[in-house]
């Protein structure tokens, strides 16, 4: 439950030209309803005013709900229109802001057929989605010491999967063990599906874990990350396996130099795209082209969060923000590394959350 978050989304919406007291927020999408309320649920809405908010929920979470839920009452509905128009003409809501990113057309006809039950209207709101992100882009220390609970789980499981590498072994069965690893140790689930490549497998960024057999002299990179009290962490290590290559360790200092120097740039009032830069022409000196993807991004109640330090995101940094920094070379048909740590954004530079070693591993 985030009573501090709820009471900024009022004062940023009362802001808004468009908001008076015949307004009301719907807070529809899964995780912005989790950071608001700290409950966790497929399904469900969350008005809020002025001064009031409510959450519904049908059957098969009301109870669950009333149980964490604190910043607002819990409305329990068989059918939310019924339960929705006595609140609303409660409140006197006559303009119904929606979120705009997460909300489908049939989703957005369907609550202004119950505005115009009370001769009101849904509208399209895109102040409501920037008012979230920018609520979301600032981890309160709760939200911190949450990510680093799971941070500290990965990083076990990192352990643990270096000790379990070895020829013979497959990308699918190594993922499989790290996923138990974490929730064993008490992760509620992983953060998104596991990525294991290992050989010409790692030139591919975002690689399925598959039945290819781990060889002497491969890279293998794991990207993972575990869930603690709904927030989520994410690391990225690639490892060798028996000997490398001049080629391979050359690529290797290379993408941790960038990495490095990335970091090294992350402080208040920096624009996020330079710390991209600060990484980006370190490897496209050497690699030209093989860095595709942006070299971080926010990670909280979703695996990716704003801001991000991409080439486009002029975002300034600030004090609470919590962004991945991961730089990566992929050479097709070859190998990939990359290597990934999650920042803090401090009041005079950055913390890094992530302990596990990054210099060169060779199992």
């Amino acid at each position: 439950m985030n009573v501090q978050a709820v009471a900024q989304l009022q004062k940023y919406l009362r802001q808004s030209e468009e908001w008076d007291n015949e307004s009301a927020a719907l807070v529809f999408s899964e995780h912005n309803r989790l950071y608001l309320t700290g409950f966790p649920a497929t399904d469900g809405a969350m008005l809020v005013t002025d001064d009031d908010a409510a959450l519904f929920m049908d059957f098969r979470y009301a109870e669950a709900a009333r149980r964490v839920v604190t910043v607002c009452p819990v409305i329990e509905f068989s059918m939310i229109s019924q339960a929705m128009i006595p609140w609303l003409q409660e409140h006197g809501i006559k303009k119904l802001h929606t979120e705009t990113e997460s909300f489908t057309l049939e989703e957005f006809s369907h609550y202004n057929k119950i505005m115009q039950q009370v001769n009101g209207q849904a509208l399209p709101d895109r102040l409501l989605d920037n008012c979230l992100r920018e609520i979301r882009m600032i981890k309160t220390p709760d939200e911190v010491a949450s990510i680093e609970k799971a941070q500290r789980i990965t990083e076990e499981a990192f352990d643990y999967a270096c000790s379990i590498i070895k020829p013979g072994k497959t990308e699918h069965e190594i993922a499989v063990e790290i996923e138990f690893f974490m929730r064993r140790k008490g992760a509620e689930k992983v953060s998104f599906d596991l990525i294991v490549v290992s050989g010409a497998n790692g030139s591919l960024c975002h690689g399925v874990p598959s039945s290819k057999v781990i060889e002497e002299g491969d890279f293998v990179t794991m990207d993972t990350g575990c869930v603690v009290d709904g927030y989520m962490s994410d690391m990225t290590r690639t490892v060798a396996v028996g000997h490398v290559s001049e080629e391979q360790r050359r690529v290797y200092e290379t993408v941790l130099a960038a990495q490095k120097a990335a970091i090294a740039a992350v402080r208040p009032g920096v624009r996020c795209c330079d710390v991209d830069k600060a990484a980006r022409d370190i490897i496209e000196k050497d690699y030209p082209g093989t860095f595709g993807h942006s070299t971080g991004h926010g990670v909280g109640v979703q695996i990716h969060e704003y801001p991000r330090f991409s080439k486009s995101d002029a975002t300034l940094a600030r004090p609470g923000m919590i962004v991945t920094v991961e730089p990566g070379i992929y050479l097709e048909g070859k190998f990939g590394v990359r290597i990934e740590d999650m920042v803090l954004v401090t009041e005079d530079g950055c913390r890094d959350l992530t302990h596990s070693p990054k210099e060169l591993i060779i199992l």
